[in-house]
């Protein structure tokens, strides 16, 4: 029997001059029922390590802080979950934040489900813009059913800025240990798999239309930075390449609409590694785009004919420089219509 209804994982790494918001955006709830397990990912640079501890001095019953050496993104999440004594595991970024009325109304819903929980509560995600100040609202309206448990076959179709991401997800625990869920250690972008690989484990799913979490985008050494995407080139084909081999989807996935929707994500994903690729600089970067295509085909020949022949795989493989122009182009589009880095 979980001791808590929620964790929330922060992984740390050099994160002192923001994780004080965090954590106090989580602890504004003022629930009794929540704990917060703060991993601290081998920070050298700064206060993160005292802060995270002074932390927990002061909230003994609510507050963990663990140290590990440096291990990057995913293995402080794995760190999290290990310590998580919560029924539901929710990520929340050290330096993003949580609207404390949404906190509030998803911690009431899931107090209703604590005797037959649930496997995924999903809710909105908002970008903060650091630039601009602007704010760009990722919601699920008329594309899960709102305020009810469903199941996959009754959603409906996901719009091009509608994907499920880690912001928007709290899972069952023990659902995530189950599903044999592993992130790999020292890489980026592992998010991803966090977000795809359990969705098939997901039966009871419950969409709550509130805009929870709030992501910080714009610094300059941000993951998602166009500039530093395209420098970690190989570790977005790492993930890639990982959720490739995670699934045969025609065979594994049950959900013919469950089964489409992760056929998108993981167009979405081919299309991340052509572009970038072919934004980069490198001598051997046609290799890198030819690679993952070889690489999908070699492992799942059904999925790689299927994305293959979507819109979105016929863009990524126009042929000659034109082509990748062409490519270009509508990633630069999209770029100026969704904010997304």
């Amino acid at each position: 029997m979980a001791s808590k209804l929620v964790t929330y994982a922060i992984p740390c790494y050099n994160s002192a001059d923001y994780m004080d918001h965090c954590i106090e955006s989580i602890l504004a709830c003022e629930a009794e029922d929540i704990e917060i397990v703060v991993v601290d990912d081998g920070s050298t640079k700064d206060e993160t390590p005292a802060k995270a501890d002074a932390w927990a001095e002061r909230y003994p019953s609510m507050i963990k802080a663990v140290h590990q050496e440096n291990g990057g993104h995913g293995a402080a999440v794995m760190q999290g979950l290990a310590h998580a004594s919560g029924l539901y595991f929710k990520v929340v970024d050290s330096d993003d934040w949580l609207d404390n009325d949404a906190n509030c109304k998803m911690l009431e819903t899931l107090r209703g489900f604590v005797e037959n929980p649930l496997d995924l509560l999903v809710v909105n995600y908002v970008y903060e813009h650091v630039a601009d100040g602007s704010q760009e609202f990722m919601r699920y309206r008329g594309t899960l059913p709102t305020d009810r448990v469903f199941n996959w076959e009754e959603i409906g179709h996901f719009g091009i800025s509608q994907y499920i991401l880690m912001h928007s997800v709290i899972y069952r625990t023990q659902m995530l240990r189950d599903c044999g869920l592993e992130l790999p250690r020292h890489t980026f972008y592992v998010d991803n798999i966090f977000v795809y690989e359990p969705l098939p484990s997901c039966e009871r799913i419950y969409y709550l239309d509130v805009d929870l979490y709030r992501y910080f985008i714009g610094r300059e050494d941000q993951s998602v930075n166009e500039s530093v995407m395209i420098g970690r080139i190989e570790q977005q084909l790492r993930i890639t390449r990982i959720m490739i081999d995670a699934f045969e989807l025609d065979d594994d996935v049950k959900s013919p609409k469950l089964r489409q929707y992760m056929y998108n994500y993981l167009t979405m994903m081919m299309t991340i590694c052509t572009v970038f690729s072919m934004l980069s600089d490198r001598e051997d970067k046609e290799e890198l785009r030819d690679g993952i295509w070889r690489y999908l085909e070699e492992h799942d020949e059904r999925a790689y004919k299927k994305i293959r022949r979507s819109l979105m795989g016929i863009a990524d493989n126009l042929p000659g420089k034109v082509g990748d122009r062409i490519l270009i182009s509508g990633y630069r589009i999209a770029q100026k219509l969704f904010k997304f880095n």
